[in-house]
Order: C-alpha cells, then structure tokens, then sequence
C-alpha cells in the first residue's frame, strides 16, 4: 500500500485541525501524521508522497516546521526526486510568502508539486486572535480532506 506522509505543526490548533481532515481523506491509502518536531528523515525516505501544513508565522514558515526541514533536507537530497507534494498554509491574513518558501525547499529537493498551495485565511490580526486557537470552517476542512483524497488517489492510481 502506497504511504502518504502528512507533517504539520500547529500552535492554535488550525494547522493540526486541516491535517487531520486531510488525513481522514486520505483513506485509499497509509496515511502517516507526523507532528514537525518528530518527523525524520527515516519518515521521508520510507514515504510515497508528502503534505505539509503549517501556519505562516511573521510572513513566514513556522518555526518548528522550518526546523524540520532543516534537519532533514540534506539527509534526504537525492533520495526523494520526483515524489507527489502538496501544500496547506493557515494563515491570519495572507500565507502567500510561507508557501513560497516551502515550494522553493520542495524544488530544492525536486518534488512534484501536484496541487496548487491550499491557504486557510483566519483574518486574525490582534494579539488577542493571533493567539487564540482556531476553528476552521467546515468549507475548508473540506478542502483539505478532498486534497487529501486526491493524493491519495493519486498515489494509488500511480499517477504521481
């Protein structure tokens, strides 16, 4: 069975909330979540297919998730080439430049970019909301549960 590897990071519960559902959509195949702080190497390598979701933090990538990159892009440069990869960005008002940086470091390790970057708009912009956990709307739980299915199938079906 093909194995669809989901690493995320949250602080607010969205990001965590989308890979969930994303997961749940996933069924045509081993769908893996992996929190960012304890995802490896190991769980790259052995994957068939990737989503990461994350928040944008300060116009970028979140901390824990870039860290996670950090630590597993040399180890798995050259190993990886060509793998499916999708993108879910929970952002307060924009997300643009988060998925900018992931989609560069997926270049780097020439992944397939097999779906446009899905980016949840929260609209918080206060401390107060910034900060508060978040609920997603069932729209785009949706929306993440059905990229999940389409890697998924995509996975399967051995279209990516």
């Amino acid at each position: 069975m093909k194995k669809l590897l989901i690493v995320w990071h949250s602080m607010t519960r969205g990001s965590e909330a989308l890979a969930r559902a994303a997961r749940d959509g996933a069924a045509e195949v081993e769908a893996q979540l992996l929190h960012a702080g304890e995802a490896a190497e190991d769980d790259m390598i052995d994957a068939d297919g990737y989503l990461f979701v994350f928040p944008e933090n300060l116009a970028a990538i979140s901390g824990v998730m870039k860290a996670f990159f950090d630590r597993c892009y040399y180890p798995c440069l050259g190993r990886i080439e060509g793998r499916p990869y999708a993108l879910i960005i929970c952002a307060g008002s924009d997300g643009s430049n988060a998925a900018r940086q992931a989609e560069r470091i997926a270049t780097g390790w020439r992944l397939k970019k097999v779906a446009d970057s899905m980016i949840v708009c929260t609209h918080a912009q206060t401390p107060e909301a910034i900060l508060a956990p978040k609920v997603i709307a069932n729209v785009d739980l949706d929306r993440a549960a059905e990229l999940g299915a389409t890697l998924a199938a995509g996975l399967a079906m051995g279209v990516f």
